[in-house]
């Protein structure tokens, strides 16, 4: 069992909510068509950021062949995020993200 953790500040991402390239480059589709329509777009977007980035450091001893875009996290229809490594749900991983109005943490446990 691994362990990732991270946290991000949201006034951060407040500079890329208006970045198509960025976002694009960084978030899948459906983390950007779930995050945009928020009225704190800058919150969402770091929350998912944090969520790569804890399960990027979760995976870490594992021979990783994927780039941090490659992950993305969706919510089930009851909220719970989920994690996808190439568009493919990734069962062996769990994660929980929290924030606050200026930061978001997220912890993932790959088993």
């Amino acid at each position: 069992m691994n362990v990732g953790i991270d946290i991000e500040e949201v006034e951060r991402f407040v500079k890329y909510v208006r970045d198509k390239k960025f976002l694009e480059r960084i978030f899948a589709k459906e983390e950007i068509s779930y995050s945009i329509p928020r009225k704190n777009v800058a919150q969402y977007l770091a929350a998912r950021f944090a969520a790569k980035e804890a399960v990027w450091k979760a995976l870490s001893t594992r021979n990783k062949k994927f780039t941090i875009a490659d992950i993305s996290v969706r919510n089930t229809k009851d909220g719970k995020p989920q994690v996808y490594i190439k568009n493919k749900k990734y069962k062996r991983i769990d994660i929980s993200l929290s924030h606050t109005d200026k930061y978001v943490a997220a912890v993932a446990i790959a088993f």
